[in-house]
């Protein structure tokens, strides 16, 4: 009897603790109240980069998506904002000509429509490189390649509220499903495609151990380096001064660099010497520039462009 009594108490005590523990982890929580908020879902980033050759005709592209409880029918505008910087050596970052962005474009609830991939409104826009240019306060000739145009998009719905790159969370903002970071960076690129083979002569090559009389003639290779565009290793870093020693290039490893234009050499040969140029003259026809180690070897080269392929402009 006396164990029948405490196995009951026992039994009591398990449905007293687990119903206190019911009322404790089931609150009334009223679901149907949360608020909820909106974001802009990146779709397509139809162009992201300026060319710094052809800023007239690059753009900033994209297509989003307004995400809320209403498919997107919340949304009042979208404004879009744009600032300039750029990392200057020994500086650092810097935005040009203030800190401050400034509005560029403003869409419309009427801008967003329905589409045949999803129940939610989407939108595209285009922002011109000129357009940007001219509302951070600057002009063409003021862009550098390597400028990074900064575009934060701001939406403003019905109930008052603003949602931007200060408080999405960093799940929206860069989760592939979400894609809502509120701010896109648009670089100012140079495209490089120097890389072939290019008919060349060579003249005026000298050195301490002696010269080289006459004209050298043949085919240079420049190889573009995956993992630093707008480099390219050359096949021969002398352009076949070496065969008046009885010597070949080897091993070595020297490249041509553009970077936007600008030509410059880098790397050494086998023997370690280290190389550089100068562009004496440039033309879509004939590039013309003298080379030099730091063994005192040197020898000016003519490169004829590519059949079909015109030289960029260079220095």
């Amino acid at each position: 009897m006396k164990m029948l009594k405490y196995t009951f108490g026992l039994l009591l005590g398990a449905v007293v603790f687990l119903s206190s523990c019911r009322d404790f982890v089931e609150p009334n929580i009223p679901y149907s109240t949360f608020d909820t908020a909106a974001y802009l879902r990146t779709i397509e980033r139809t162009s992201t980069t300026f060319n710094f050759f052809n800023l007239g005709n690059s753009d900033f592209a994209l297509t989003i998506e307004a995400v809320d409880a209403e498919d997107g029918a919340t949304v009042e505008t979208v404004e879009i904002e744009v600032q300039h910087r750029r990392l200057i050596p020994g500086v650092g970052l810097e935005y040009t000509p203030s800190a401050g962005p400034v509005g560029i474009k403003t869409l419309s609830a009427s801008d967003f429509a329905p589409n045949s991939e999803s129940r939610f409104l989407r939108t595209s826009f285009v922002i011109t490189a000129a357009e940007a240019i001219a509302a951070v306060g600057l002009t063409p000739a003021d862009i550098e390649g390597g400028d990074v145009f900064e575009f934060s998009l701001i939406l403003n719905d019905k109930f008052g509220r603003s949602f931007n790159r200060e408080n999405v969370s960093g799940n929206v903002a860069g989760a592939p499903f979400y894609d809502s970071p509120f701010q896109y960076f648009v670089s100012v690129v140079c495209p490089s495609d120097l890389g072939g083979t290019y008919e060349y002569t060579a003249t005026n090559m000298d050195s301490i151990y002696g010269s080289c009389a006459g004209t050298i003639s043949g085919t240079t290779t420049w190889t573009p380096v995956s993992s630093s565009p707008g480099a390219y290793t050359i096949s021969d870093g002398t352009f076949g001064f070496w065969d008046c020693y009885g010597d070949s290039w080897g091993s070595g490893d020297v490249r041509i660099n553009d970077a936007c234009g600008t030509l410059s050499m880098t790397g050494a040969d086998k023997y370690g010497a280290t190389y550089s140029m100068t562009v004496l003259s440039s033309t879509p026809e004939e590039l013309v520039f003298v080379w030099l180690n730091s063994d005192g070897e040197t020898g000016e080269v003519t490169v004829k462009a590519q059949n079909g392929k015109p030289l960029p402009p260079l220095n």
